[in-house]
C-alpha cells in the first residue's frame, strides 16, 4: 500500500471515531468524578460541572423564579390601590330653573341617613306645591322609620312612599280646602349603601340615570297613560284615558301620569303612590355618575344627551347648570332641575366643548 493510501485510511478511521465520541449520550454525574474521569474529561467541562454542583447544593426554592419570599417591601405609587366607596354629598351638583311658569313647583333634597348610607331625591309637584313642599321636608323622617323596620332598601323606599301618600293626606285634610287635595307630586329617590348598592324607587314622570363608561343606563320608567299595563289598571278601577290635541295622555282628562304622591281626587280611579324600584351594583370603576331630572328637562334631552352635556363640564354644580340651561335653550317651558351625583370614575374633560347655536336652532324646531 501506497503512503498516501495509508494515510487516507488513518484520516477516515480517525473521523469516524471522532464523530461517534460526540454523538453518544454523556450519562449525568450524580457524585463527584474519580480521578480517573477527571483524567478523561476536558478541563473546562469539569470547571462547568462544579459550578452547577455548587448552585444545586442548596434547596430549589432558592433558586430565583421559585423562590416566594420577599425580603424587600413591594413599592406602589400612592395611585395605585383599591378605590374609596366613600361618596361625598359636598360634591352632588344640582340646579333648577323656573322656565316660563308663574313659580318653581320642583324640589331637591339631598341627605344622609347614616354614615355610610345617602339619599337624593327630586319631587316636580302640579296643582299647587303644596305635595312637592310637604314631601320635601318630611321625606327624611319616614325613611328613617322605615329603615328601623327593614333592612332591604327597596322595601324601605315602597314603604317610605306609601307612608309619605297617607302622611300628606292628613296634612292637606287638616286645613278642610278641598282644593289642596288635587295637589300632587311625582318623587324619585335614590339610596346609595357603602357606595355600592343603589336603589332607586319612583312615582310619575321624573328620572334618574346611570352614566357607566360613557353611557346612560336608565333606572326609571315613566308612569304614563301610554303604558299599557298601567292603562290598564286605570281602567279596571273605573278610570279613563283620554288624548289631548298634541298625542297626550291624561287619566280622567286631568292627570298626566298614573302615579304620584298626592292627587287624592284620583286614588279611586287607579293612580297609586306605590313605586317601581330597581336595584344596581355601583363599578366606582366604571360609573362616571348618577342624575335625576325632572321632565322639564326629560321632554328635550335624551338620555344620552343628558350624559353627553354633562360630560363637557369641569364639576358637578357646573354640569347640572349647563344642562338646565341647555334645556332653556331647547325651549322648554316647564320647570327644569336636575341632581348630580358624581361617582368614582368622575373625570373632568381635558377641553371644554359647548353646543353652537345652530344646533339648538335646530333642536329648537324640532319642538315648535
Amino acid at each position: 500500500m501506497s503512503r498516501s493510501a495509508l494515510l487516507q485510511v488513518v484520516f477516515r478511521g480517525r473521523s469516524a471515531f471522532s464523530h461517534q465520541a460526540h454523538l453518544r449520550p454523556r450519562p449525568l454525574l450524580e457524585s463527584p468524578p474519580t480521578p480517573k474521569q477527571v483524567s478523561l474529561l476536558m478541563p473546562q467541562v469539569y470547571l462547568r460541572w462544579a459550578s452547577c454542583a455548587a448552585r444545586l447544593s442548596g434547596d430549589w426554592d432558592s433558586l430565583g423564579i421559585w423562590d416566594r419570599r420577599q425580603e424587600d417591601p413591594l413599592l406602589l405609587p400612592s395611585s395605585v390601590g383599591p378605590r374609596s366607596t366613600q361618596v361625598s354629598l359636598s360634591r352632588v351638583g344640582s340646579a333648577s330653573v323656573l322656565g316660563r311658569r308663574k313659580q318653581n313647583e320642583d324640589r331637591l333634597r339631598v341627605g344622609r341617613l347614616h354614615d355610610n348610607l345617602l339619599y337624593l331625591a327630586v319631587f316636580d309637584g302640579h296643582g299647587a306645591a303644596h305635595a312637592a313642599d310637604y314631601c320635601c321636608t318630611h321625606l327624611d323622617t319616614h325613611l328613617r322609620e322605615a329603615l328601623e323596620e327593614e333592612e332591604d332598601l327597596e322595601k324601605v323606599l315602597t314603604q317610605a312612599f306609601l307612608n309619605l301618600d297617607k302622611a300628606l293626606h292628613r296634612h292637606l285634610s287638616y286645613y278642610g280646602n278641598t282644593s289642596h287635595l288635587t295637589a300632587g307630586t311625582t318623587a324619585t329617590v335614590a339610596m346609595l349603601r357603602e357606595g355600592v348598592e343603589l336603589v332607586v324607587g319612583s312615582v310619575g314622570d321624573s328620572r334618574a340615570l346611570l352614566c357607566r363608561q360613557g353611557r346612560a343606563h336608565k333606572l326609571t320608567h315613566d308612569h304614563t297613560p301610554d303604558r299599557r299595563d298601567e292603562r290598564n289598571r286605570i281602567k279596571s278601577c273605573g278610570g279613563f284615558v283620554v288624548w289631548n290635541s298634541v298625542g297626550v295622555a291624561y287619566v280622567d282628562g286631568r292627570l298626566a301620569m298614573t302615579r304620584s304622591i298626592g292627587d287624592f281626587h284620583l286614588k279611586h280611579h287607579g293612580v297609586i303612590a306605590t313605586p317601581e324600584t330597581t336595584r344596581v351594583t355601583v363599578n366606582q370603576d366604571h360609573d362616571n355618575f348618577l342624575a335625576l331630572t325632572t321632565d322639564g328637562i326629560n321632554f328635550l334631552l335624551s338620555d344620552q344627551e343628558i350624559c353627553d352635556v354633562i360630560k363637557q363640564s369641569r364639576n358637578p354644580t357646573e354640569s347640572a347648570e349647563l344642562i338646565t340651561q341647555q334645556a332653556l335653550q331647547y325651549g322648554t317651558e316647564d320647570n327644569s332641575s336636575i341632581l348630580i351625583l358624581p361617582l368614582g370614575s368622575w373625570t373632568p374633560p381635558s377641553s371644554l366643548h359647548l353646543y353652537s347655536m345652530s344646533r339648538n336652532l335646530v333642536t329648537c324646531g324640532r319642538w315648535a
